[in-house]
C-alpha cells in the first residue's frame, strides 16, 4: 500500500509560516491588553520590569488610557487569531503595514518621554514590519 506524501499544496508556504508566526507573537504579547483587569496586570508587570531595569518608570492608569489599551487589545487578538487560522499573503502585507504604523507610534512615544522599556517591543515590531514587507518589493512574489 502506498502512503501519500505531502504535496507543497499541503505544506504551509515559508511565508505564510511567517505571517503565522507574527500572528502568534501578538497573541503573545498583546492578549493581557484586552480586559481592564489583565491590561492592569500587563501594566504593573512592565512597570515593575521597567523599574528593576533601572528604566524610566510607566505613567499612571486612568480610565482613558486603560479603554484605548482595551481597544488595542481587542483588535490585535481578533486579527491575530484570523492569521494563526487563516493566514494568507495579503494578511502579512497589511500586518506589514500596520507594524509601520505601529512601530512609528512607538518611536513618536520614545521622542516624547515614554518609557525606555518600549525600545526592545519596538525593535522587534519593526523587524516583523521588515520581514513581512520585504518580499513585496520584489515583483516575482508580488505576481504569484
Amino acid at each position: 500500500m502506498a502512503t501519500a506524501t505531502p504535496t507543497p499544496a499541503t505544506k504551509p508556504a515559508p511565508y505564510l509560516r511567517l505571517v503565522r508566526a507574527s500572528a502568534a507573537y501578538d497573541l503573545v504579547v498583546t492578549a493581557g491588553f484586552a480586559a481592564p483587569w489583565t491590561f492592569a496586570l500587563v501594566h504593573a508587570a512592565l512597570n515593575a520590569a521597567s523599574g528593576a531595569l533601572g528604566l524610566s518608570a510607566f505613567p499612571e492608569l486612568d480610565l482613558m488610557q486603560v479603554f484605548y489599551a482595551n481597544l488595542m487589545g481587542s483588535v490585535v487578538v481578533v486579527w491575530s487569531l484570523l492569521r494563526v487560522l487563516r493566514p494568507e499573503r495579503l494578511h502579512g502585507l497589511l500586518d506589514g503595514v500596520a507594524r509601520v504604523l505601529f512601530s512609528t507610534w512607538m518611536a513618536y512615544a520614545l521622542a516624547n518621554g515614554g518609557p525606555d522599556l518600549l525600545w526592545p517591543f519596538l525593535i522587534v515590531e519593526a523587524a516583523w514590519g521588515v520581514l513581512q514587507l520585504a518580499p513585496w518589493l520584489s515583483a516575482r512574489f508580488r505576481t504569484r
